[in-house]
C-alpha cells in the first residue's frame, strides 16, 4: 500500500493507524484495535522516582528541534513497525504542521523523546524511545502537561504496555474510543502554543490534577 499524508490524516480521523511488519518490509497495513490504549490527561501518574528524575538539572526539553532524529531513535530497535514509507510520510506530516516531537536533550545529545500526530483536540502518540533511564517517562510527563494546557481532550497510545499502564494508561473499547475521538476532533488545540514549564511548575500542576 502506498501512503500519502492526506490518507494518513483521514485514517487517524477515522480511528485507524498504519504499521509495517518490520523495518525492511515495504508493505503497510491498517490497524483498528478492539481495545485501545489512551493516557488520560488528568490521570498521568508521576512516581517518586520519576519526580526525582524530573527535578534533575541535567536535561532540557525541546519541541520539534530534530523530528527526524526522534523517529530514527524510535525505529532503532531489533523489532520496529517503522519502515521507510512510514518514516517518509510522518516527516511529510511534520513539514505540514501535523506531526510533532517532544525531545529530551542531555550533555551527550538527544537522550529520549516521543512523537505523534495532532488533529483538532486529539494527539495520536506514535512511539517513544529512551537512551537514558527515565528519559521516555520524562518526555511523556512533559507531553501530557503540554496537551492538557493546550486544550487537548485525547491522547491516544494505540496499545497499552506495562510501561504505559504504570504511568496511568488505560485500555478502552473501540466504541468508547470512537466517541472520545469524535468529541476531540471538534476541539481546536495548538501543540505549539504552551511554553515549556520548569520541572517545579510541571510537578505542581500534575500533583493538583492527578
Amino acid at each position: 500500500m502506498t501512503l500519502s499524508a492526506d490518507l494518513l490524516l483521514h485514517a487517524y480521523a477515522s480511528g485507524v493507524f498504519p504499521m509495517a511488519e518490520s523495518r525492511d518490509d515495504p508493505e503497510v497495513f491498517w490497524v483498528d484495535p478492539k481495545r485501545r490504549g489512551i493516557l488520560p490527561l488528568d490521570g498521568f501518574h508521576i512516581s517518586r522516582s520519576l519526580a526525582r528524575s524530573l527535578r534533575r538539572d541535567d536535561y532540557s526539553i525541546e519541541i520539534n528541534r530534530d523530528f527526524s532524529a526522534v523517529v530514527e531513535g524510535c525505529a532503532a530497535r531489533d523489532e520496529t513497525w517503522i519502515n521507510e514509507e512510514i518514516f517518509d510520510r510522518y516527516h511529510e506530516l511534520h513539514e505540514m504542521g501535523f506531526a510533532h516531537s517532544l525531545e529530551v536533550w542531555g550533555e551527550t545529545g538527544l537522550i529520549g523523546g516521543v512523537y505523534g500526530v495532532s488533529l483538532g483536540g486529539a494527539f495520536f502518540g506514535e512511539s517513544m524511545f529512551s537512551r537514558r533511564r527515565d528519559a521516555s517517562k520524562i518526555a511523556l510527563a512533559y507531553l501530557i502537561d503540554r496537551l492538557d494546557r493546550a486544550g487537548y481532550l485525547l491522547c491516544d497510545t494505540q496499545f497499552i504496555t506495562p510501561h504505559l499502564a504504570s504511568l496511568g494508561g488505560q485500555e478502552i473499547s473501540r466504541a468508547c474510543y470512537r466517541r472520545l475521538l469524535a468529541e476531540a476532533l471538534q476541539k481546536e488545540a495548538s501543540f505549539l502554543a504552551p511554553a515549556i514549564p520548569s520541572p517545579q511548575a510541571l510537578l505542581q500542576r500534575r500533583t493538583q490534577t492527578s
